[in-house]
C-alpha cells in the first residue's frame, strides 16, 4: 500500500474511534441527561400525560393548576388567580424550556417523580389508576398578596417600579412578596409554542424588565433606613442607651478640608450640635448617623450588617431544605481608603444607607422582623407544606433559626426607638389603631437625573407578641416616596391583622 492511501487509511480508522466513543458518551454518559433535557419532545409528551400538582396560598385557593384538554398534550397550566400578582411567586413551567420560582424548586413533587410520592406511583402500577403530581401549599396570605400588589401598582407617588414583602417575625414566613411591574405566566405556559415564544421574548426585551423579581433578585440603596443598623451596633457596643446624646447639628463633615458635607434633608431637622439617639432615629438625623457612624468605626457597622445576613449569598426561600429560589446578597460596601483604614467619607455616607450601601427589599423585612422578634433573625420561607394527591401531609416546613443579631435588650431598644418614629416622626402614616407600629422611613439619592427611592421597614406587635413585619420600596418614587411607601406597609399590617382575625 503506498504511503497517501495509507495516511487514508489511519484517518479514516481515527474518525471512527471518535464516532465510537462519541456513540458511548451519547449513550452512557449523557442518556440521563438528554432524556430529562426539557426541550425533548419526547419528556414533554410523557410529562403532559400526568396532571400538575396544584400550587395554593396557605388558605388552600389555587394559584397555579393544569387543567385538562383536548390536544396532544392533556393538560394546560394555568394561573387562574391574579396571576400578575402571584407571578412573582408561582414563577411558570412552559411547555419548552425551564421552569423558574416555586414552579422549578418544587419540580418534581408538582410533576410526580418525588421520591416522598412513589408509593402513589406504585399504587397506580397495580390498580391501573391515574396518578398525579403532588400539591405545594404556600405561606403566602391571599389578601396580603393581592392588597400588596395592588398598592404597588396604584401608589400615590408615581412609582413604577417596586416590591413589598411581609414576614411573620416568629417563624419567617412569607406572607407577601409583590413586585412591580410584573407579568402573566398564562402568555408564556400556552400549548403554541410559537406563541409563548413570541410573549417570552417581548417580556425579555421589555426595558421595565417585568420578569425581574425586585424583592429578591435585585438591590437597592436603602437610604436611611439603614439607620436602624447604625442604631443596633450603637446599641450593642454597651456605650449608648436611646437617651444617649450623640453629635448632630445642621451639617457634618468628616474629614475637615476633605470637602465633603453631609446636610440633613430639612434645616428644622436636628440643628442642634447635640441629639438623644431616639429622637436621632424619630427625626432621621443625617449628620448625627454620619458622625456616629464614623464614631463607631466601619469595622463595627459591617460586622452588624453581616450579622443581620449581609453579605449572605446562601439564602434561598423555597422552604424545608430546597436550595432553590436564591436571594441575591445585600451589601455594605467598602468603607476603607487606599491604605485600608477607615474611610471616614465613605463611613458617613454608608451609615445614612447611601454610597455601596445595597439592600434587597426582603433583607429589609429580616431587620425589621429580627428587631419585633426579639434579636432573633428567622429563615424566611414560601412553602408551608408538600401535600400528596390525596391531600395527605408528606411534608412540613419547619421553622429555623438564621441569625441572632442582637439581643433581646438591644431589640427591646430599637423597638422602643421604631416605635417613636411612627408615633412622632417620618413614618405616621404607617399608624395602626390598636398596635404598636415601628418603623424607620428611607430616601435613597439615585442619582440626579432620577427620583429618590421611598423605603419603609417596619413591625406590628399587640403588646409583645409580633404579627408581622414589612418592608415597601417605591423605585425613583421622588418626593414624598417613603412617606407613600409608608402608607402602603400600613394598609399591609391591617390586611394581615384582619387576616388573623385580630382586633
Amino acid at each position: 500500500m503506498n504511503a497517501p492511501l495509507r495516511r487514508v487509511g489511519v484517518v479514516v480508522i481515527a474518525l471512527f474511534a471518535l464516532l465510537f466513543v462519541n456513540l458511548n458518551y451519547v449513550q452512557a454518559y449523557k442518556a440521563d441527561a438528554y432524556r430529562n433535557d426539557d426541550h425533548n419532545a419526547r419528556v414533554q409528551l410523557t410529562e403532559y400525560e400526568r396532571q400538575r400538582g396544584t400550587i395554593s396560598t396557605h388558605e388552600g385557593i389555587p394559584i397555579a393548576q393544569s387543567v385538562p384538554t383536548s390536544d396532544q398534550l392533556k393538560y394546560l397550566r394555568t394561573y387562574p388567580l391574579d396571576p400578575l400578582a402571584y407571578a412573582p411567586i408561582t414563577g411558570y413551567k412552559p411547555v419548552s424550556g425551564l421552569a423558574t420560582n416555586i414552579e422549578r424548586a418544587q419540580d418534581s413533587f408538582l410533576s410526580g417523580n418525588a421520591d416522598s410520592l412513589f408509593t402513589e406511583r406504585l399504587r397506580a402500577m397495580f390498580t391501573g389508576a391515574k396518578t398525579s403530581g403532588g400539591n405545594v401549599q404556600l405561606t403566602i396570605l391571599k389578601s396580603a398578596q393581592e392588597k400588596a400588589y395592588a398598592d404597588l401598582v396604584h401608589n400615590n407617588s408615581g412609582a413604577k417600579n417596586g416590591a413589598a414583602v411581609v414576614l411573620d417575625p416568629r417563624s419567617g414566613a412569607i406572607l407577601a412578596m409583590a413586585t412591580t411591574p410584573s407579568y402573566d405566566p398564562n402568555q408564556i405556559t400556552g400549548h403554541d409554542s410559537d406563541a409563548a415564544q413570541a410573549a417570552f421574548t417581548r417580556l425579555q426585551k421589555d426595558p421595565a424588565n417585568p420578569l425581574l423579581d425586585r424583592a429578591t433578585q435585585n438591590t437597592y440603596p436603602p437610604g436611611s433606613t439603614m439607620k436602624v443598623i447604625i442604631s443596633a451596633a450603637a446599641l450593642s457596643s454597651g456605650e449608648y442607651t436611646p437617651q444617649t446624646e450623640i453629635q448632630a447639628g445642621p451639617d457634618y463633615t468628616p474629614v475637615q478640608g476633605g470637602g465633603f458635607t453631609i446636610h440633613n434633608a430639612v434645616p428644622s431637622i436636628c440643628p442642634d450640635p447635640q441629639i438623644t439617639l431616639i429622637l436621632a432615629l424619630t427625626q432621621s438625623c443625617n449628620t448625627g448617623f454620619a458622625a456616629l457612624g464614623v464614631k463607631l468605626g466601619g469595622d463595627k457597622v459591617k460586622a452588624m450588617a453581616q450579622a443581620f445576613g449581609f453579605e449572605d449569598n446562601g439564602l434561598t426561600i423555597a422552604g424545608s431544605d430546597n436550595t432553590a429560589m436564591r436571594v441575591v446578597a445585600s451589601h455594605t460596601g467598602a468603607m476603607t481608603g487606599d491604605d485600608g483604614r477607615d474611610d471616614p467619607n465613605k463611613v458617613a455616607q454608608s451609615s445614612i444607607g447611601q454610597l455601596d450601601v445595597r439592600v434587597t427589599p426582603l433583607q429589609g423585612a429580616m431587620v425589621a422582623a429580627a428587631v419585633a422578634n426579639n434579636g432573633t433573625e428567622m429563615r424566611p420561607y414560601l412553602v408551608d407544606k408538600l401535600q400528596a394527591p390525596d391531600l395527605t401531609t408528606t411534608d412540613v416546613t419547619q421553622p429555623r433559626t438564621l441569625h441572632q443579631p442582637i439581643s433581646s435588650q438591644v431589640a427591646g431598644d430599637l423597638r422602643t426607638m421604631m416605635i417613636s418614629v411612627v408615633q412622632n416622626g417620618t413614618g405616621k402614616k404607617a399608624q395602626v389603631s390598636g398596635f404598636d407600629v415601628g418603623g424607620k422611613t428611607g430616601t435613597a439619592q439615585n442619582g440626579e437625573a432620577a427620583g429618590d427611592h421611598g423605603w419603609f421597614i417596619g413591625f406590628a406587635m399587640k403588646g409583645n407578641e409580633p404579627i408581622c413585619a414589612v418592608a415597601v420600596f417605591l423605585q425613583n418614587a421622588g418626593p414624598g416616596g417613603s412617606s407613600e411607601a409608608a402608607r402602603i406597609a400600613g394598609d399591609l399590617m391591617k390586611t394581615v391583622i384582619t387576616a388573623r382575625g385580630l382586633k
